[in-house]
C-alpha cells in the first residue's frame, strides 16, 4: 500500500516551480502534474516557464486550469546573454509576488536562472524566512550536448549553483552517479533520488483488441514488422543510426516499417538520408502525436538508440504498453530496464548488438511477450503518478523541518 503525507491544517505552502519549457518529455510532464497533485498535500504552485525552441511539442495543455502559470518569453533553451538577464529579473519579480517557501527548478537553463534569483530572493528578505531551493536532474547536458569548452563553464555552473541548493533530485541513481563522481556537482548528502512518475494507464490499457484497432488506424497490417521510436529529432538521439539499422533488418524482415514519432531540427536531414539511403523498409515521419497509447500498441519493438538520456519517457510509455524495448546502456536506462528479461540493453556505439537485439525480438514473438509482460509490471509499479507525489511532499516537509 501507498504511504502519503496527509496535508497540514494551516495556511497552503506557496512552491514555485520554474522550468524552462513546456516542450513534449518527463520534465514536463513532472512539472504539470506535480503542480496539480499536490494541491490536495496542502501546497499552492505556480509553474513559471519558457518558450519553446523550433520544432518542439508543446505539452502546456497538461497544465491543470486551477494552477497558476507565469509565461517568461526571454526563458529559452538556447544561451543569449540578454535575453537570460530579462528572463532572471522577470522570474526574481515573480517570486517577491508569491513569497514562496519552496522554489523547485527543472532542467539546466530554469535551474541557474531559477536559482541565482532565488538566491538574490533570499538575501534581500532581511530577517523573513528563506525559501528552500530545490532542483532535479532530468538528466543532464553535460555529455554529447556542447563543445569541450562549453561543457567545462556548464560544469563549473553546476558546481556553483549546487552550493547554494538545499536539495538536488536525482531519477536515477545512474544519474546521481555521474553528477557526483564524474563531475563533482553538489555533496552525496543534498542528493534524493526520486524516479519519474506517470499516469500509465492509458498504456496499461492496451490489448490485444487495441492492438488489432491500431494497426487499422495507422494503415498497418496485421502481420508486419513494426519498429518504433519517439522523441526530439536532435543529434543526441542518435536517429540516423537507427535509419541505419533499418537497411539489414528489413533484409531480415520483409515487409519492416520503421515508425519514427517526433520532430526537431534534424527532420530534413534525417528524411534526406531514407532517400538516399533507400533501406528496403518503409519509414514513416509522424510528427508529434499525442495518440501515443495507438503508436506504441501497433509496435512490436520500442527502439532507443540515444547517447545520452535521464530516465526516458518514452521507453516507460512502450513498456507500459507491453511492448518490449531495446536502449543504449546510457543515463537512466538502466532503472526502466532492471535486468534482461523486461528488455536489452546494449552498449553504447555497439551497432551489431543494436541489430541484433531488434532482430531477435522481432523474430520471436513468444520472446518478445514475455518480455513485453514483465517490463509492463515493472514499470507499473515503479514510475507511478503518486508515488512520485508522496515523494516530493516529503522532501518539502523534510526541508522545511529542518
Amino acid at each position: 500500500m501507498l504511504e502519503t503525507t496527509a496535508p497540514s491544517s494551516g495556511p497552503a505552502i506557496p512552491v514555485v516551480r520554474i522550468i524552462t519549457r513546456l516542450n513534449i518529455g518527463g520534465p514536463s510532464i513532472q512539472a504539470a502534474s506535480l503542480s496539480s497533485a499536490l494541491t490536495a498535500r496542502g501546497f499552492t504552485t505556480t509553474l513559471i516557464h519558457g518558450r519553446l525552441g523550433p520544432g518542439e511539442g508543446d505539452m502546456s495543455y497538461l497544465v491543470a486550469p486551477g494552477v497558476p502559470s507565469v509565461f517568461v518569453p526571454a526563458l529559452a533553451r538556447a544561451v543569449q546573454p540578454l535575453q537570460d538577464i530579462r528572463a532572471l529579473f522577470t522570474v526574481l519579480a515573480e517570486l517577491r509576488r508569491q513569497r514562496p517557501q519552496i522554489v523547485h527548478t527543472h532542467m539546466a537553463k530554469a535551474g541557474l536562472i531559477g536559482r541565482v534569483a532565488a538566491t538574490i530572493y533570499n538575501l534581500t528578505r532581511g530577517k523573513a524566512p528563506r525559501a528552500r531551493l530545490v532542483h532535479t536532474y532530468h538528466g543532464h547536458v553535460l555529455d554529447g550536448y556542447f563543445s569541450p569548452m562549453k561543457t567545462r563553464v556548464f560544469i563549473t555552473l553546476e558546481r556553483f549553483m549546487a552550493r547554494v541548493t538545499d536539495a538536488i533530485v536525482a531519477i536515477a541513481p545512474a544519474i546521481q552517479s555521474e553528477l557526483l563522481d564524474s563531475y563533482r556537482i553538489g555533496r552525496p548528502e543534498q542528493y534524493r533520488i526520486i524516479p519519474l512518475g506517470f499516469d500509465l494507464s492509458p498504456f496499461a490499457a492496451v490489448d490485444e483488441a487495441a492492438r488489432a484497432r491500431a494497426r487499422h488506424e495507422l494503415g498497418l497490417a496485421p502481420d508486419v514488422p513494426v519498429v518504433a521510436t519517439v522523441g526530439r529529432l536532435t543529434a543526441i538521439k542518435q536517429h540516423a543510426r537507427l535509419i541505419d539499422y533499418a537497411q539489414p533488418l528489413a533484409a531480415r524482415h520483409p515487409g519492416l516499417v520503421l515508425l519514427i514519432v517526433g520532430d526537431g531540427e534534424l527532420r530534413a536531414e534525417l528524411e534526406a538520408q531514407v532517400a538516399r539511403l533507400n533501406p528496403g523498409a518503409t519509414v514513416r515521419f509522424l510528427g508529434w502525436r499525442r495518440d501515443l497509447a495507438t503508436i506504441y500498441a501497433a509496435t512490436n519493438v520500442f527502439a532507443l538508440p540515444s547517447r545520452n538520456e535521464g530516465t526516458p519517457v518514452a521507453l516507460i510509455e512502450a513498456m507500459a504498453s507491453g511492448v518490449p524495448g531495446v536502449a543504449t546502456a546510457v543515463g537512466g536506462v538502466g532503472t526502466v530496464i532492471a535486468n534482461p528479461g523486461m528488455g536489452l540493453c546494449v552498449p553504447l556505439d555497439d551497432d551489431a548488438a543494436f541489430i541484433e537485439g531488434l532482430h531477435g525480438l522481432l523474430a520471436d514473438a513468444g520472446a518478445a511477450t514475455a518480455m513485453g509482460a514483465l517490463g509492463r509490471a515493472h514499470v507499473m509499479a515503479r514510475f507511478d503518478s503518486r508515488r512520485l507525489t508522496d515523494d516530493i511532499d516529503r522532501l518539502y516537509r523534510d526541508l522545511l523541518a529542518g
